[in-house]
């Protein structure tokens, strides 16, 4: 199989000077630089502001993160302005309590052309966290109508469709672009209410002060959404589920108007199996996203993690060398501290110079057309084409393959989800089905596996950490 040419603006094309969060992440794949990322979220704007300005000046290409908290994340603004109000420290930045003058503050003079900010949050409604963060000038986040739903909740998987859908109308129409994909100018950072509505927008040739500023010409925000469907459950989701659900995703941000996106796979039980899965998610992105500005995100481990310093790192590096030899231009790091507690910023730093360190001894290896002679990019790409063919309209087609078990997450309890897929890991690492349910796959997809017992189930859970902690497999 031969794979389309690179888009313009993707990290296989080169980049012209932009603000965007994809074009300075596709100049640094130009240049031969894994971009790392931490995923870093402190409710005191004081600490917030030096974790990212920490973060910008550690000895690595980064971008910064505003992971946001838990209140914010399901829509519970009083109690995340009552945490506010009293002092009470929360797990994340309250992007929707803090007014947007002091999340402005914060940003100034830190977040530009130089080091882009991504929002990241969680939420499977996410409408009043992408009408925040346009408000303060900024237009990167993640997520996804499937994958910010199912793990997370029991938010009705139609609902989390619904409010996904406004939320790329309106990321999409701050850079310029309809949903049906007609231009319309840059809208400014305040053109939307805490609920989503659209409000007092105006174009982006009226920029204030606060807007930021224009590079080579360029008048129109491009903002960027990234799936997280590679990360679904963290562990024991088969490699082609993963790429299925990224890509799928990514076709919905697409057809929703957004123009940069990045598709995530989260390293996985088997190095081998890890390579053949991003090679199959480069490859279904070519032919389903040819003209979108779009790159690879690798996610270090986001299974059970080693309790030692030494296995953890040693974990975060085998992923940086994953992203760098399959092309990934970004990664999304985990540090020492994982196990243990919530990271410090000097956790967090040393994470990204860790990892960066790692992907300077990696080669990135060149396409090869046999990589795609693999079970992983077989599964993922008749899931994806048979969730496509159920309907016109990629978010009704979704909601269709999940009631009828076309898809179908092992061990997720989502109301939503049909619960008869397993899965299990080999003997070699691999993870496998060991009970397809309704998933449209042939026979031979399902491997010999006994039946899981809890006990079984444990030990593949903390198999990665037995695997790196001092001891090995046991």
């Amino acid at each position: 199989m031969t794979t389309a040419p690179p888009s313009a603006g993707s990290p296989d094309a080169p980049a012209a000077a932009s603000a965007s969060f994809g074009a300075f992440v596709a100049r640094a794949y130009a240049r031969g630089e894994l971009v790392v990322q931490p995923r870093m979220g402190f409710g005191d704007p004081g600490l917030m502001r030096e974790g990212l300005e920490r973060t910008r000046a550690a000895e690595a290409v980064t971008v910064g993160t505003l992971t946001l908290d838990s209140y914010t994340r399901v829509n519970d603004l009083p109690a995340a302005r009552r945490a506010v109000a009293e002092g009470v420290p929360l797990n994340g930045y309250p992007l929707c309590t803090h007014s947007p003058a002091v999340s402005r503050d914060l940003l100034d003079g830190v977040h530009g052309p130089r080091f882009p900010v991504q929002v990241r949050h969680g939420s499977p409604k996410p409408e009043h966290i992408v009408a925040a963060l346009l408000s303060v000038g900024l237009d990167a986040t993640e997520g996804g109508p499937v994958s910010y739903c199912l793990p997370y909740g029991r938010t009705r998987l139609d609902e989390a469709v619904a409010s996904w859908r406004t939320a790329c109308a309106m990321l999409a129409a701050a850079g310029g672009t309809t949903t049906d994909g007609r231009t319309t100018g840059g809208r400014t950072a305040g053109g939307w209410t805490a609920g989503g509505r659209a409000v007092g927008r105006r174009r982006a040739d009226a920029r204030s002060a606060d807007d930021e500023p224009a590079t080579h010409g360029d008048t129109t925000r491009l903002p960027h959404l990234e799936s997280f469907g590679g990360c679904m459950l963290g562990q024991l989701c088969p490699p082609s589920m993963l790429v299925a659900i990224s890509v799928l995703e990514g076709v919905f941000f697409a057809r929703h108007g957004l123009r940069s996106i990045s598709l995530s796979y989260a390293q996985q039980t088997s190095p081998a199996q890890d390579l053949e899965a991003m090679a199959a998610l480069r490859a279904l992105s070519d032919e389903l996203l040819p003209d979108i500005d779009r790159h690879l995100v690798v996610y270090a481990y986001m299974g059970v993690y080693p309790t030692t310093r030494s296995g953890a790192l040693s974990l975060l590096e085998a992923a940086a060398r994953l992203a760098v030899e399959s092309g990934a231009a970004r990664l999304i790091v985990k540090t020492a501290a994982e196990a243990h507690r919530i990271p410090t910023i000097a956790d967090n730093v040393e994470a990204l110079e860790t990892a960066a360190r790692a992907a300077r001894s990696a080669v990135r290896r060149p396409p090869d057309a046999s990589a795609l002679d693999t079970e992983v990019y077989a599964e993922a790409r008749a899931l994806v084409h048979t969730v496509l063919g159920l309907h016109e309209d990629i978010g009704e087609a979704l909601l269709l393959a999940f009631r009828q078990g076309l898809l179908d997450i092992p061990f997720c309890l989502h109301p939503d989800n049909a619960g008869l897929a397993r899965s299990f890991i080999d003997s070699d690492g691999r993870l496998r089905w060991s009970d397809t349910g309704r998933l449209p796959l042939p026979v031979t997809a399902v491997a010999a596996a006994r039946k899981l017992t809890s006990a079984d189930l444990l030990t593949a859970l903390t198999r990665v950490q037995r695997t790196y902690d001092p001891g090995g497999i046991r």
